[in-house]
């Protein structure tokens, strides 16, 4: 098939239980691959790491003439991104510090166990309702101070906000793009109003912290404090989800390593690296030259759409050894789980510490757990993928 209609392949929904023979396709294809719609596709592991951290790629929709408001940082550059990501990171504590997020592990373990009580022999559970989605999300609405019972009301936020960051070949997607940027009013105003119920009354989460901030010159204003509290809510959430489902369903399809991790538990640090690397939550990301530049002996005009598939660059045999095997000893995983360059989830911690606190709760329930449906039903976004349900009969 011509390969200008890869990422059209890709994004079908069809595609969604198992994109990487097209990622496959992509890297045998060229360094850079030219799309039907005028963008283009990065599949190989050592360009994207370059394009990652080369200055002249931006993250800013504007670069390409959109007219848009109130960004998150993880869609500015640099000056404007180091100040607001500076910004947000402070109520997380100093880099390389035990800090907020170390302090939550006790909390997660709770929650986790708490979650786990309701796993008995013989019923049938859905992973992702009953474990993956509320781990990380009770999580996070206890770091930001967000009441739980208004879940369902962000729930439906986030889910129109993730649809509209999704990388499409939709002729159409102004529909999604309009619900998504009222989801992202309504969140950030609903965040600020609670984040201001607590000005002069400083409480243990972040919200407070924000409004609460002594130095002025580290204070957030209205506008970034919603578009900030707004990236954390679904930043802590989504991609975790997705991080722990993917864990369980490349468990429960490779019982050699589940038995090999239920004997040595020790090793699940390095499980989770893997999965990161192997079945990442994040799977795209999009970047647009400031200027006019070539790469890879390709011109590539400025305000073109570069989509880097960091899935892809995953499964890159002249990057990794084996690459489609997943092998929770790999030594030397350097993926892109995280993204890399400046823009590298800072919430990398929390999700790692919830990712290994999940599997290590769940392995004792796996060793005879079954899956009820392989492939499960996924989640419609190609950019973050992973399961919708996950049925599995203990």
């Amino acid at each position: 098939m011509d390969s200008e209609t890869l990422l059209a392949r890709i994004t079908d929904y069809a595609s969604r239980p198992n994109p990487y023979p097209l990622y496959a396709e992509l890297r045998e294809a060229g360094p850079v691959v030219w799309q039907a719609d005028g963008s283009c596709l990065v599949g190989g592991y050592h360009l994207i790491a370059a394009l990652l951290h080369d200055p002249r790629m931006s993250a800013d929709p504007r670069t390409r003439g959109e007219v848009t408001h109130g960004l998150p940082f993880l869609r500015l550059d640099d000056p404007e991104h180091h100040r607001l990501r500076t910004r947000a990171m402070r109520p997380f504590g100093p880099p390389h510090s035990p800090g907020r997020v170390d302090g939550m592990r006790g909390e997660i373990d709770r929650i986790t166990k708490d979650l786990i009580v309701s796993f008995e022999a013989g019923r049938q559970i859905d992973v992702v309702d009953d474990f993956a989605y509320p781990l990380p999300v009770t999580v996070i609405c206890r770091l930001l101070g967000v009441p739980h019972e208004d879940e369902p009301l962000f729930r439906a936020w986030s889910d129109a906000i993730v649809a509209a960051a999704d990388v499409s070949t939709e002729v159409d997607t102004a529909e999604t793009d309009k619900a998504g940027e009222q989801a992202r009013m309504e969140m950030g105003g609903y965040l600020v109003n609670l984040a201001e119920q607590r000005r002069g009354k400083p409480s243990d989460d972040m919200l407070s912290a924000f409004v609460n901030e002594p130095d002025p010159a580290m204070r957030l204003s209205r506008e970034d404090l919603a578009m900030t509290a707004v990236l954390l809510l679904i930043a802590g959430h989504e991609t975790t989800v997705n991080l722990i489902t993917n864990g369980v369903l490349t468990l429960l399809r490779r019982p050699d390593q589940l038995d090999l991790l239920r004997r040595e538990p020790e090793l699940l640090p390095r499980a989770v690296e893997e999965l990161l690397r192997y079945e990442p939550p994040v799977h795209m990301r999009e970047r647009i030259p400031h200027a006019d530049i070539d790469i890879a002996g390709t011109r590539i005009r400025q305000g073109t759409s570069l989509i880097l598939v960091l899935a892809s660059g995953n499964r890159d045999p002249k990057r990794f050894h084996e690459p489609d095997r997943f092998d929770p000893t790999r030594p030397d995983n350097q993926h892109f789980g995280f993204g890399s360059g400046i823009h590298l989830c800072f919430g990398a911690p929390l999700a790692r510490l919830e990712a290994q606190a999940a599997l290590r709760a769940l392995l004792p329930h796996l060793g005879t757990a079954q899956l009820v449906q392989d492939p499960p039903p996924y989640r419609q976004n190609a950019m973050l993928r992973g399961p919708r349900h996950l049925p599995i009969q203990l």
